[in-house]
């Protein structure tokens, strides 16, 4: 006879080891948001340990489910929707799920709806989309699907249920530390207009300045890019009466910076700024960035939760789970310059057009 290997781990020797129950494995392997942070940590521990797997072909005759979910994405090349994605996938990796993408140009209701049909005759489980942009809210809005559908990001309320990062929060807590150190206003650095992450960070932003009825302030239009923020810098530089610019993502935040050190503007001496989206690089800029940081990882577990719980008959139509982000102090903000107002409209710096680009 030929010999046997050794015997495979089965969901039993990870609720042993890790000291939990077999339901409680199970919960963690589907994804539900009812496990203790600790508790989850011991049993993906004990899984990576045992090297355990779940027999998906075993788990799919049992469960008529293919454990494949499938995700609409859009310009996942952005830190932002490429970060969701990461997120949605790490957190169906750990829970047994295999992941099926597409990716899209156009976000308009009907690539939207090709999409999901798509990924439906793979026989996905349920589909997740990352939907940033105003042209898509409508698409995930009236999408036909019978198989659960959850939006993650952002987008409008709506009866499909949706994850998103709380950006007004966000946006309000940058703005808020800014006036606190002094600043009598906060200028922002915009992204473009057509994604609902831009206008939700200005709505922050702005509340905050009504809020601590702070002087009107300019808003310089961006596009997501260094180059743009470099292009709002020049003219940030231009304007002595500038203290404080809160820029709605990091790499907008990266081209401020340059154009504001070639027009000879101190950070944070002369000029405090701020981010949102605390990419890897912000810790190493110089200065290093003070930003917003988002939970990409709870962004994807908490998504892959409703939909499980979607699966297993638990209906979430028009529920919203809002993550909150932090704000991650570092050296590019501090107290606002100590001079009057009259010292500042004597104050001459470059125009935008004399600084070298």
């Amino acid at each position: 006879m030929p010999k046997s290997g050794p015997r495979q781990p089965v969901m039993a020797d990870v609720a042993r080891l890790a000291g939990v129950s077999h339901q409680t494995v199970s919960r963690v392997l589907n994804g539900s948001p009812n496990v203790t942070q600790a508790t989850r940590a011991k049993v993906i521990a004990a899984i990576r340990k045992l090297d355990y797997r779940p027999n998906s072909m075993a788990r799919a005759l049992v469960t008529r489910r293919s454990q494949t979910l499938g995700v609409v994405s859009f310009a996942s090349t952005l830190y932002g929707p490429a970060s969701m994605l990461d997120g949605l996938e790490q957190a169906a990796r750990s829970a047994g799920y295999f992941v099926s993408v597409a990716s899209l140009r156009s976000l308009d209701p009907r690539s939207v709806q090709e999409a999901v049909d798509r990924l439906r005759d793979q026989g996905v489980d349920g589909v997740a989309i990352i939907a940033p942009q105003t042209s898509s809210a409508g698409g995930v809005a009236n999408v036909v699907s019978p198989v659960p559908v959850v939006m993650v990001g952002t987008g409008t309320p709506s009866a499909v249920p949706r994850v998103a990062v709380d950006n007004v929060s966000g946006a309000l807590e940058a703005t808020r530390y800014l006036l606190g150190l002094g600043h009598r206003t906060v200028h922002h650095v915009a992204g473009p207009k057509g994604w609902l992450e831009s206008q939700e960070r200005e709505q922050g932003w702005r509340r905050a300045l009504s809020e601590a009825q702070a002087e009107a302030a300019q808003t310089f239009s961006g596009d997501w890019s260094a180059r743009s923020g470099y292009e709002a810098g020049l003219r940030i530089a231009a304007d002595p009466r500038v203290t404080a610019a809160f820029c709605a993502n990091d790499h907008m935040a990266l081209g401020v910076l340059r154009a504001l050190h070639e027009g000879g503007r101190s950070v944070p001496a002369d000029i405090s700024v701020v981010g949102f989206d605390h990419i890897p690089e912000s810790a190493y800029l110089v200065p290093p960035l003070t930003t917003v940081r988002q939970d990409f990882e709870t962004l994807g577990r908490r998504a892959l939760g409703l939909l499980v719980e979607e699966l297993s008959g638990v209906a979430h139509s028009g529920h919203q789970v809002l993550i909150a982000p932090d704000l991650v102090v570092r050296s590019s903000s501090g107290p606002a310059p100590a001079r009057d107002a009259a010292a500042i409209g004597r104050t001459t710096w470059p125009k935008a057009s004399a600084v070298r680009r």
